[in-house]
Parts: structure tokens; sequence; C-alpha cells
């Protein structure tokens, strides 16, 4: 059965509803989208028009920055130890790098890269992180500089700039003092996410002075922006912003001083350090062999850094703030004034014999016949070791120990460098604190001529000199016009320092042990007191048939020669401290006393110093930097030879060569018991 549709009828009229309806539901779809652009338009045109053209700009203009110039390091009287100088430089910035090998390889033929230059390349590369820029090679000529300039379309990554290296007048005089710059590394940019840390051209302090006052020396960074191709190529600078040089800073040091120590040191393996005992300024802090920090900063060779490492005088170590020795004899006037104050005369006798018996131990002297009776002033000045040996075991440890530590001994001193030993004093509680044991008496006589656990570095040396010749607690200081506050007293009566003093001044002018650094000054005296530091135990059986001498053992195996002292005697000016590593006293011109000697008269009369140091210079080979180039031309010729890259000298040549070297090395060494010698434990 069929049901009868209800369907309605399709008009005109309905038809025109319909479109109408779907017009307007269209239209206005339509007229949201067009405003939802319009808006975004209006969005991107007003609202954020400054990042989009910071966009479109970076596609036509690159930003560079510029390193900032760091700011100088002067001595007290202005003369630069460390400056800035105009510098053309290529560096390679690995991310941007296509054909690393190819690129290198180019490079070496445009600038005559050594092949130990590539080497290191290469390796920077492999350790870099890809924002890191490498250093290809700096100080180039400006012909260099716009061969690889024009080329750059053809070598992406490299990254030639104009700008300022840094630059060290006085080479390795100053390595330990100041330290170098360098690149920072990936964990320096990630502790301070600096884009200026990934500027080519840009260091940081690395080491000494430089590191601690890096931010100090810092600047602000200038900026150029140039017109660019799509391609990367210059088309125009736009414009530049300069940078804003690092603040100066002026050190207590004397510039000429500094070099002259540093040279003083002849071919041994120590340290000199000059202090200034008005106020505890340090003139000088000079430790040798050294690293020229130019090399460092400029990026070293890996042949350089071989050379230096495997050194067995240890060139890398700034033994004046690093380096610990047991003090040997210097500490006997420290001695004397714990004796003092404990109430030992001045003119008690101790007759010497050449050995003492202390528990089951036998010690001796260096006199091996004894000095017979001696009174305190004769046994500082002849450094009777018995005289020692006795008195200390009437005052015990601690006396000596307290002393010890007002002097300067163990101190830890504010210093603006970022690592320092600081040596021992060792005291009964020390040794049951380190070791758990007791004290013994022969932990006192061995302590009592600087032996045993007893430790100092060169510096706190120089310190102990200047307070025994002021009687203030001097405290080192190496910023110009720093304040400080008064130095507090020792603590000892000026009468014992008075005896102290004239005893130091018998050591070098009154026939002492210290003969050899009496100064060569009109009307003035230096005081002072020399050392020995026994590296080697000494067996019976060795003693009974004769100890050997320094001459005959190896370099490690010597004694460590020392002196401390201040002048003028009358009138302390100036104070020093001076250890020769292994020296052994020797010879006579590097030894000691007399590097210490001369490095302090050239205050008083630096024209007579200086010609005496450039005669003596003539003997050793030259200068530090000369020596150092011959001996990197020697390292160079052995690992040339040891590679199969040239052929070994023929025997005729190596007998010149060992012909030369015994001539060079002739040297009439010290008397082992000499009048002028230090004295030996």
């Amino acid at each position: 059965m069929k049901f009868p549709s209800k369907r309605k009828p399709v008009t005109e009229a309905s038809q025109t509803f319909t479109f109408t309806r779907r017009a307007m539901v269209v239209g206005g779809l339509q007229g949201a989208i067009g405003a939802m652009l319009i808006g975004r338009m209006a969005w991107i045109s007003v609202a954020e028009n400054e990042h989009y053209t910071a966009l479109s700009e970076s596609n036509r203009v690159n930003l560079t920055l510029i390193p900032p110039r760091r700011g100088w390091i002067l001595d007290r009287h202005g003369k630069p130890l460390a400056n800035n100088r105009t510098d053309f430089r290529v560096d390679l910035i690995p991310q941007r790098m296509v054909d690393a090998d190819g690129t290198i390889r180019h490079l070496a033929q445009l600038l005559s890269l050594e092949s130990d230059e590539v080497d290191r390349i290469r390796d920077e590369l492999e350790k870099s992180a890809g924002f890191r820029p490498v250093q290809v090679a700096d100080k180039l000529t400006y012909d260099q500089f716009a061969a690889v300039s024009v080329r750059l379309p053809d070598l992406p990554g490299v990254a030639p700039s104009q700008g300022f290296s840094r630059y060290y007048p006085a080479g390795a005089t100053v390595g330990h003092l100041l330290g170098y710059v360098g690149a920072a590394t990936a964990e320096e940019y990630k502790e301070r996410k600096d884009p200026l840390l990934i500027t080519p051209g840009f260091k940081v302090g690395k080491d000494g002075l430089e590191k601690a006052f890096d931010r100090h020396l810092t600047g602000k960074p200038g900026a150029k922006r140039v017109e660019v191709t799509a391609r990367g190529k210059i088309v125009r600078e736009l414009t530049t912003r300069p940078d804003t040089p690092g603040r100066s800073i002026k050190l207590t040091i004397d510039a000429g001083l500094q070099e002259y120590a540093g040279r003083r040191l002849a071919t041994q393996s120590g340290a000199v350090v000059v202090l200034d005992c008005q106020n505890g300024d340090v003139l000088a802090m000079a430790s040798m062999p050294s690293f020229d920090p130019n090399s460092f900063s400029d990026g070293i060779s890996h042949l350089e850094w071989n050379m230096l490492s495997q050194d067995d005088h240890v060139p890398l170590r700034n033994k004046t703030l690093q380096g610990l020795y047991p003090p040997g004899s210097t500490v006997k006037p420290m001695v004397a004034l714990a004796l003092l104050e404990a109430g030992v005369g001045p003119q008690e006798t101790i007759s010497c014999g050449g050995a003492i018996r202390v528990g089951n131990t036998l010690f001796h002297c260096h006199k091996r016949r004894g000095h017979g009776p001696l009174n305190m002033r004769g046994a500082i000045a002849q450094s009777c070791d018995i005289y020692f040996y006795q008195m200390a075991q009437r005052i015990g440890m601690d006396r000596i120990a307290n002393m010890a530590h007002r002097v300067g001994m163990g101190q830890r001193f504010d210093l603006p460098f970022p690592s320092q030993s600081y040596g021992t004093v060792p005291d009964p509680a020390w040794k049951e604190r380190k070791y758990n044991q007791k004290w013994q008496v022969y932990d006192t006589v061995n302590a009592t001529i600087g032996q045993g656990y007893m430790l100092i570095n060169p510096l706190q040396m120089a310190v102990m000199a200047a307070r025994l010749a002021t009687g203030r607690q001097l405290m080192p200081n190496f910023l110009y016009g720093a304040p400080r506050p008064d130095p507090a007293l020792v603590g000892a009566s000026e009468d014992h320092l008075v005896i102290i003093r004239d005893a130091m001044s018998a050591v070098v002018n009154g026939g002492g042990t210290g003969g050899a650094a009496r100064m060569n000054i009109p009307n003035v005296l230096i005081a002072g007191k020399t050392g020995t530091a026994q590296v080697r135990r000494i067996t019976m059986a060795e003693r009974a048939g004769g100890v050997r001498g320094n001459s005959s053992l190896a370099f490690k195996l010597r004694d460590h020669a020392l002196f401390q002292g201040f002048a003028p005697f009358d009138k302390p000016r100036y104070a020093v401290g001076c250890i020769i590593e292994h020296g052994g006293h020797l010879i006579r011109n590097e030894d000691a006393p007399m590097i210490a000697s001369d490095t302090l008269s050239y205050l008083f009369d630096p024209e007579r110093a200086m010609e005496k140091l450039v005669t003596l210079e003539k003997g050793w080979g030259g200068t530090p930097a000369e020596r150092q180039n011959r001996q990197m031309a020697a390292f160079r010729m052995a690992e040339a030879i040891r590679k199969g890259e040239v052929p070994p000298p023929e025997a005729a040549g190596a007998s010149n060569a060992a012909n030369a070297t015994e001539a060079a090395n002739a040297s009439v060494p010290l008397p082992e018991d000499g009048n002028d010698a230090a004295d030996a434990p």
C-alpha cells in the first residue's frame, strides 16, 4: 500500500533563498579568513617588525665581534711587562669547514707552515668543539694575510682577521710570574656563555697574573658590520664600533730586576725572590728555566711542548711558589732567635767534635773534624750543626716551630696566583695528626738544621729574611700602591735581632760559609745565611768509606744550594731568597750565594751588575732566549733523526760535537770543603 508523498515542491523562490543562505556562509568564511590574513600581516609588519628586520638584515649583513685589546701589565715604574701589538692572523671555524684536509693543505702552502704546526692544527681540530676557533697562524705579513683573504670563497671556515696579540718583552724571565693567554676552552664557554669567548683572536688568561686579573684586563668588544652576498663574499664594510681596551694593572715588580734575576740564574734550575723591606713589595720573582709566554700565547707546537715537558730542570713548574725544598742551614738564624727568646745566652759555648750521638744514631757536622768550641755567632757564621743539635734539645721543638711560623715559614699568603704550595713546619702535634706517631728527639735534631719534615718555598725564604732584617711581619704584595695594614711585630726583642743580624753579617763578611756572596758595592754589606739541603740518605757504609761528592752524583741526587739574606746590613732595605735545585755548590758563578748577591747588587749599581752579567753570559752560551733556541734546534734535529727523516751525523761530526760540548762545559768546581763553599749537612 502506498502512502501519498508529502515532499515540498521546489519553487524558484525556495531555490533563491537556499543559494543566498549558502553564499552568506561562504562569504562569511572568506571574510573571516581574509581578516585573519590581514591581522597576521599587520602583526608581522608592525608587532614583529624588528624581529624580521633583524633576520632580513642577517641575510645581507654579517655582524662580527672585534676582540678587545687586553689591558697592559706594568711594572712599578710604568714599564710594560705585557702589552699588545698589531697582528694579522688566520683562524679556522670547525663548524663552517667543508673539506678540512684540503683547507689545511692549502693554508700550509700559502703560509709556509712547518710540519709540526700542521700536526698541531689537525690535533686541535679533532679536540675542538664546533664553535671554538682554531688558530692557524699569527704574526703574518700583509702579503700572507692578503693571499688568504682573496681566496676566502674557496676556503669555507677560514677566518682571517687583523687585531692585537699579547706580547711579553722580557720573554721567559716573566713566564711563571705573568703566565700567558690562550683561546677559551669548551668548558669555559659553557660556564660563561659569552659569545666573546668563541670570537677568533680573543684570548683569556691561562696562568699566573694573567689568569688572576683576567676580568680586570679584559675590555669590551667592538663590532663590525659588513654587507655580504648569498655565498658569503664581502661586498662592502658598513659600520664599525671600536672596542674598549681593558684596564691596566701596575705591579710592584721592577722590570729590570726581574729580567736580571731570570738571566742571572744562568743554566741552573732554581728561583730568586727579592722583597722590599719597607713594605713587603715583591720586586722580583724569577723561576728558571722557564717557558716563553709568547710561544704559549701564540699556540705552542707539539715539538716545543715535548721539549719543555721532558726537560729534567722542569721549566713548566713555578719553583718560587710551587717548589718545596728542605731549607737546610738557612733556618739557623731563626733557630738561634728562638734560642735567645728561650733564655740561651749568645756567649754560651758548645764544642763541636764533628759528630754527636742522639739515641742510637750518630749525627754528623758538615766539617768532619769538627769546629771546636763555638758560641752562637760563630756557630751561625761557620754553620756548625753540632751547636744547634745540642741547643735545640734544650728548648724543644715547640718553641722553634713557633718562631718559624712568626718569620713566615709554612705561612699562607694572600697572593693572586691560582696555585701555591705552602711548605711544612713540623712539631709534635703536627706529627701526631699526620702520622699518628710520637715526636722523637731525632726529629728535633733534623728540623733544627732544616732537614727532615721541614719544607719551604723560595718566597717564604725571602719573607723570612725580610722579617729577620726588620723585626716586622711583612707580607708579600704584588699590586703597586695597594692599601694594607701596618705589619705586626715578629715578637722578638730588638737586642736579640741585632745579635742575629750581626751573625748573618759574619756569614758573608766575617770569614763564614757565605764569602762568595760578598758584594762589590762601596759602603754596602750584605748579611745572609747559606744552606745545603740533602736529597738522599748517606749510609754509614758510605760515610766510613768517604761520602761521595756532588760532582760524582747524577743531577737528581745532588744537594740543593740555598741562600737567604738582606742588604745593606746596617740598614736593611732589600731581602732575597735563592734556591738552586740540585746545584750542589759545584760552580761558583752559578751558586746560590753569588746569584743572590749579584741580584741585589743590581738595585744599587745596575750598570756594573749588567756589565758583569753580559760577561758571564758569554760563557753560558748567551741569554736564556738564545740558549733555548739552540736547545730547540737540537731537539728538533734529534726528533727528525729518531723518526728517520734525516740521517744521523757521521762519526767525525759527532766527535767534533763532543769536543765542543766538553770545551763549553769546562768549569772549575768549588772545593766542596772550601771556606767559601756553603755548608753541607
